[in-house]
C-alpha cells in the first residue's frame, strides 16, 4: 500500500470549485511547492466532492484495491457518488475488486498497519468479522488496528480521528479536551500498537470546527492544514509542525466551510505516486 509520504500527485473532484476560496488557495498551495494537481473527470458536481472516500486505495503505482463505495449514510443519496470505474478506467489503472463496503477516509496508511474504525463492520455485517479482516489484510498487505467508532460522526472515518507520524508512532485529535470517554477507548486500542501523541489548544473557547485540523492532506514531505480563520488556527500549525519537524507544514486558508459540510482537506483529495506529466514538468 502507498504511504502519503511517497505520494507526488493530487487530484481533486471537480466539485471542489464550487468551494472557491479553498479550491484557489489549495492548488495555489500545491503549484508553489511544485505538487502537480489535476482535476478527475466525471466528478462535476458539488456532490462529489469528497474523492478521498470513493476514490481507490493505492498498492502499486498502477494497482488499486477498488471496494463499493456504498455507505449507509448515503442510501437513498445516489447522486453523491459518481462512477469511480469509469474514473479508474480514464486512466488505465488495474485494480482488485473486492465487495466490501468501505470508505476511503477509514484508511489511515501506517506502514505496516493500518488504521480504521469498527464501522466496517456494521457496514459489512453479511460478512464473519473474521472474514472482513482476513480480506483487508491480505490485500492490503498490513495489519489493521480498529479503534471505537465516534458515534458523533455518522460517517464513521478514521481519518478525523488519527493520523500517522513515522514508525510507530500516531496523532490522535483533540479528545483529551472535547470527549475523554472515547479518548480513553480509542488509546486503549492504539496504545498496544503505536505511541499515541495528541493534539490540544489551550484557547479560553474551543471552535467547533478545530477537529478539522488533523484532516490534513500529505505528499512527500509537505503537509497542508486546513485553516479555519479560528483562533486555533496558529496553535495546530505549531503543533503539526513539532509533531512532523521533517516536513515543511503550510497552511491553507478558506476550508471553514468544508468543516462546516463535514470534511477537509484530506477528504476532499487523492494523492498518489504517479508518473508526472511532462508538460507537467515543464510548467514547474
Amino acid at each position: 500500500m502507498i504511504q502519503d509520504n511517497q505520494t507526488n500527485m493530487v487530484y481533486l473532484a471537480h466539485g471542489l470549485s464550487h468551494y472557491v476560496p479553498v479550491c484557489r488557495n489549495l492548488l495555489e498551495a500545491l503549484h508553489q511547492e511544485e505538487i502537480h494537481a489535476e482535476f478527475l473527470p466525471y466528478t462535476s458536481s458539488y456532490k462529489h466532492v469528497w474523492a478521498r472516500d470513493y476514490m481507490p486505495i493505492q498498492l502499486e503505482k498502477t494497482l488499486v484495491f477498488f471496494y463499493q463505495y456504498w455507505p449507509d449514510y448515503l442510501h437513498g443519496y445516489d447522486g453523491y457518488i459518481p462512477n469511480v470505474l469509469e474514473i479508474i478506467d480514464h486512466y488505465h489503472l488495474g485494480r482488485i475488486p473486492v465487495d466490501i463496503i468501505l470508505d476511503g477516509g477509514n484508511v489511515v496508511g501506517c506502514g505496516d498497519k493500518v488504521i480504521m474504525t469498527d464501522k466496517i463492520f456494521k457496514e459489512n455485517d453479511w460478512m464473519e468479522r473474521k472474514e472482513v479482516i482476513e480480506t483487508l489484510e491480505h490485500y492490503l498487505q498490513a495489519q489493521i488496528v480498529f479503534i471505537p467508532w465516534d458515534r458523533y460522526e455518522i460517517y464513521g472515518h478514521a481519518d478525523g480521528m488519527v493520523r500517522w507520524i513515522k514508525g510507530n508512532r500516531v496523532l490522535l485529535n483533540n479528545y483529551v479536551q472535547t470527549d475523554p470517554c472515547l479518548r480513553k477507548r480509542v488509546l486503549e486500542a492504539l496504545s498496544p500498537h503505536f505511541i499515541v501523541e495528541e493534539l490540544e489548544y489551550n484557547v479560553p473557547r474551543l471552535s467547533k470546527l478545530s477537529w478539522a485540523y488533523l484532516n490534513f492532506l500529505r505528499v512527500k514531505n509537505r503537509i497542508f492544514v486546513p485553516g479555519l480563520h479560528a483562533m486555533e488556527d496558529r496553535i495546530a500549525l505549531q503543533q503539526i509542525q513539532d509533531f512532523y519537524p521533517d516536513c515543511m507544514v503550510i497552511q491553507v486558508q478558506g476550508c471553514e466551510e468544508l468543516a462546516r459540510d463535514g470534511g477537509a482537506l484530506h477528504c476532499v483529495t487523492w494523492n498518489v505516486l504517479a508518473d508526472v506529466p511532462e508538460w507537467a514538468k515543464e510548467e514547474a
